[in-house]
């Protein structure tokens, strides 16, 4: 028996999709399912918040995962291994704000809302930009609209949100898409049903393993 971590989050639809088409028997409708067992294949999934999965399979609760790049960029020192991309939910996380905030590296420093705090502090770090950090659990475009902040730092899909709030990308800081983890020893002790597990989801997604 495997268990596998599925982020409940922006990729829960297309997860269940991929999954389902790589043979595993998913419901029509998860509603409020917290676990899904399938004895006949020896598999368990458990659905979880985005930034939770990472943890589940660190600690051993799941033996594999599913959850955004983004997560992992913004854990930053989780103990798993990444191992493959499954090519689906791909979005860009971006620094967002009105047209007038466009040359924001001119500041002498840039007001910055986020939920990303560890990625947007390792970006304006990088880039040697005076910032101030106000970290945010709700809709951070609400921050530029009020006033709060002068530029968000946000993950960004179609970008119809932005646009809709009259904001605009004033800088890409990297990509994300979903990605299988795993627990670094599920993967000596389980090798064969991961290898296997594996090769379902990258053949049902047409990606590759890293």
């Amino acid at each position: 028996m495997i268990t596998i971590a599925v982020s409940r989050g922006r990729l829960l639809d297309q997860s269940v999709e991929i999954l389902a088409r790589a043979g595993f028997l998913m419901p029509s409708n998860l509603g409020c399912h917290l676990t899904l067992l399938l004895p006949e294949q020896k598999v368990k999934f458990i659905f979880t918040k985005d930034f939770d999965t990472p943890l589940y399979v660190e600690y051993g609760a799941a033996d594999l995962g599913i959850c955004g790049k983004d997560v992992l960029l913004e854990r930053k020192k989780i103990d798993i291994y990444e191992i493959a991309d499954l090519g689906y939910g791909n979005c860009q996380i971006v620094v967002a704000g009105p047209e007038k905030y466009g040359n924001f590296r001119e500041f002498p420093s840039i007001k910055v809302a986020t939920k990303y705090p560890n990625i947007a502090s390792d970006y304006f770090i990088s880039q040697e930009i005076p910032f101030e950090l106000i970290k945010l659990s709700g809709s951070v475009e609400l921050a530029c609209l009020s006033g709060l902040a002068e530029v968000i730092v946000d993950i960004v899909n179609t970008g119809q949100t932005l646009k809709e709030n009259e904001l605009t990308i004033l800088e890409i800081i990297c990509s994300s898409s979903a990605r299988l983890i795993v627990n670094r020893a599920s993967y000596a002790l389980k090798l064969t049903e991961i290898e296997e597990s594996k090769g379902r989801l990258i053949n049902a997604s047409h990606r590759k393993e890293i």
